[in-house]
């Protein structure tokens, strides 16, 4: 027999795994997700992706504030099965330990490697080559439980932190579709965490923007990348923010000595860093509009050729 599930997720990349419940046939009796946050000029109220694909499937939804203050709220629904993704908060003992089928969270890499709230950024940045979700056990401490399903996702030079999101949606998808039943019908095997393994990806922070030059050409094209989508890695130049949004790396061996602006190739505005040039194609300078290179190099672009950074 199939469970009653909870589910509990905020952003865009857990409505794959609502998805996937609905898929399977399961009978979700409600959903929990963060509060609406003000967003714009306006600061108008929108609601989180979960929310509203569960008012789409008339699903009724919760949305505390304080997750241990609406313990009791939350189980008057009867889950035999919570399941979690990007959620946002800790759970309470009893969310975990109540339910028949415990507490299932869907974690987007390959534990024990990038436990925390940022493992997507994590593993573009490092440039990884892989990456996955894993189907695991909560438990009280983070990211820290058994699992019993991991799902691989490759990770090329040319990703960025959007497209390996996008592409692990679809993992995380199939991963529950395959892997998730196995939980009640209690032909699950979990597996503990190797701790000697565990890194962690931690929520990015402002100083995480500042693109890091003291590094290799490669090190820093990951972290460019890796921060594109959001919130976007910068440097500053003449006493301004110089967010770089999308770019090309080539390695290469040159004669500078500095990072120096070089000039306009095809569509890219050139710059050399240690190992190699980054090849600008999207950016944008404090207080001016989000562009193109190119665009940008016709206006105060062409006045930084030839110009130095110091980093």
């Amino acid at each position: 027999m199939k469970p009653k599930v909870i589910f509990m997720g905020t952003p865009d990349f857990a409505t794959a795994a609502l998805e996937a419940l609905l898929q399977l046939n399961l009978e979700v009796v409600a959903v929990v997700s963060q509060p609406d946050k003000p967003v714009g000029r306006h600061k108008q109220l929108r609601m989180t992706p979960v929310k509203s694909l569960a008012l789409k499937h008339n699903i009724p939804v919760l949305q505390p504030v304080k997750i241990k203050e609406s313990v009791d709220e939350i189980l008057s629904f009867h889950p035999d099965l919570i399941v979690t993704c990007a959620y946002g908060q800790m759970l309470p003992r009893p969310l975990l330990d109540v339910p028949e089928f415990g507490c299932i969270n869907i974690h987007a890499s390959l534990l024990p490697k990038y436990r925390g709230g940022a493992p997507i950024h994590a593993s573009v940045m490092a440039g990884d080559t892989q990456t996955g979700v894993t189907l695991m056990k909560t438990v009280m401490k983070m990211d820290a439980g058994p699992y019993f399903a991991q799902e691989m996702c490759p990770i090329s030079m040319l990703d960025t932190t959007e497209t390996v999101h996008d592409r692990l949606m679809e993992v995380a998808k199939k991963a529950i579709l395959t892997h998730l039943p196995a939980v009640w019908e209690k032909r699950a095997e979990f597996i503990e965490q190797d701790e000697s393994k565990v890194t962690y990806a931690f929520n990015i922070q402002p100083k995480d923007e500042v693109i890091r030059f003291d590094q290799q050409g490669e090190a820093i094209y990951n972290q460019i990348r890796g921060l594109s989508s959001w919130p976007g890695a910068y440097m500053i130049v003449d006493g301004k923010k110089f967010k770089i949004y999308k770019l090309r790396y080539e390695p290469k061996e040159h004669s500078y000595t500095k990072v120096t602006f070089t000039n306009l190739v095809d569509d890219a505005f050139v710059m050399a860093v240690p190992g190699g040039f980054l090849h600008l194609l999207e950016v944008q300078l404090e207080g001016k509009k989000r562009q193109s290179a190119a665009e940008f190099y016709r206006g105060i672009g062409r006045t930084w050729e030839k110009k130095e950074i110091d980093v």
